[in-house]
């Protein structure tokens, strides 16, 4: 028995716990009129509730358990009778549940309260499984950033002006030491973004004011939502775009105006992970723009401003909160983009401001010394966990610095 009848299988029992712990409440109600139910403390329904809630939630972690424990010792959850016997398990585990369920109801079993405290704790686990998360990957990094560290003397990765992480396996061998100076991959991602943010903010900024300002609803209604198409392309898409299209163009222009262009450049990259992210840029900032109260408009253009007046000095303002955190999204974006990069930016890290030169970036780098197999105790491998470590400094506070601009115009404006 596959997995995925097993799930279907779990789904109906279930729906069937919910069903007969209803009926079950149900009947131990007087008949006839429904407010003679109100002898129940708990409807019907979340009487069921809690019954499903019994037969699902057991059930599903001796799913879980079967899945991990059996594999691990030995097992082979293939196996006809291993399967069947799975399928057993997890049917009397949920039995059970109903069972132990449906005897507690009675007339003045609080099931409501019960039901609350079961989601209650399901929502904190939830958010604990988040926060755990996160510190999880703040350790992974702290920690392997440490051992690599411990190779290499953080001011040379700070501060060193080349990257070439490719060590040799022998110590006899050319290149043995390599070099890790990160200045040229956080130039690269410094530029590429910048180029990518210039193209998005002011293009999704005035896209959001037309929308929201100027367009009537049948125009916002069509326009939108074909914007929104952008962020749906997969990014490799992107990347073809700009190496096979955008790129060459550049060159051309490039040449013709006596220019020397690569072939892959930070121009071309960031010009179309611009257009990428224009639809989180223009799409939020709609949003917020038109969230901002009417009567902030109508109170602007009472004192004798002009529309264009009152968006500038009035709407703007105000929504500038929700803006800049639509900002900050695309500027994550930005940063964690990799394919468009490596498909039109190339993998030199070159320590280069200029935009028509061949330059990499963070992420891009990051793939590259984790693809394959590699040696965790070699610096090579170990450094693109000290680049993750730097990256999220950099974006953390970047958030910080975002924060304290939404405060201070907060408090300016309610």
């Amino acid at each position: 028995m596959n997995s995925t009848f097993l799930l279907l299988l779990l789904v109906l029992l279930t729906a069937g716990a919910f069903v007969f712990g209803r009926a079950r409440a149900a009947a131990m109600a007087p008949a006839g009129a429904i407010s003679r139910r109100s002898k129940l403390h708990s409807l019907p329904a979340q009487h069921g509730a809690l019954v499903a809630l019994w037969a699902g939630i057991p059930a599903g972690l001796a799913l879980l358990a079967w899945s991990i424990l059996v594999p691990r010792f030995g097992a082979d959850s293939e196996a006809a009778f291993t399967a069947w016997a799975r399928t057993a398990v997890v049917v009397a585990v949920g039995v059970a549940g109903i069972a132990f369920a449906a005897a507690r109801i009675a007339p003045q079993f609080r099931a409501r309260n019960h039901v609350e405290t079961i989601v209650r704790t399901i929502l904190l686990l939830a958010s604990a499984v988040a926060v755990l998360t996160t510190i999880g990957i703040v350790l992974s990094l702290l920690f392997e950033s440490l051992r690599f560290f411990a190779l290499v003397p953080p001011q040379d990765f700070l501060f060193g002006l080349t990257w070439s992480p490719q060590t040799a396996i022998r110590a006899d061998q050319v290149g043995s030491s390599g070099q890790f100076g990160a200045v040229p991959v956080f130039t690269g991602t410094l530029l590429i973004s910048a180029i990518a943010m210039a193209v998005a903010a002011p293009i999704g900024l005035m896209a959001a004011i037309y929308m929201a300002e100027y367009a009537d609803e049948r125009v916002r209604t069509t326009v939108k939502p074909i914007l929104e198409i952008l962020a749906g392309v997969p990014t490799v898409v992107y990347g073809f775009f700009a190496a096979l299209t955008v790129a060459p163009i550049i060159k051309s222009v490039g040449q013709y105006l006596g220019l020397d262009v690569a072939s892959e450049s930070a121009l071309a990259a960031g010009a179309v992970m611009g257009v990428m992210i224009l639809p989180f840029v223009a799409s939020i900032s709609d949003d917020v723009i038109r969230a901002v109260p009417i009567a902030l408009r109508h109170g602007s253009m009472a004192m004798g401003a002009t529309r264009s007046e009152t968006i500038r000095r009035v709407v703007f303002p105000a929504a500038l909160p929700g803006i800049v955190g639509g900002l900050l999204l695309a500027v994550s974006r930005a940063i964690g983009e990799t394919m468009i990069v490596v498909m039109a930016a190339g993998l030199s890290a070159n320590l280069s401001f200029n935009p028509l030169a061949a330059v990499t970036t963070v992420t891009v780098q990051i793939v590259g010394l984790l693809t394959g197999d590699q040696e965790f105790d070699s610096a090579k491998t170990l450094s693109a966990f000290a680049l993750g470590l730097v990256l999220f400094f950099v974006t953390l506070m970047l958030n910080i610095l975002a924060l304290q601009v939404v405060r201070r115009y907060r408090e300016a404006y309610e």
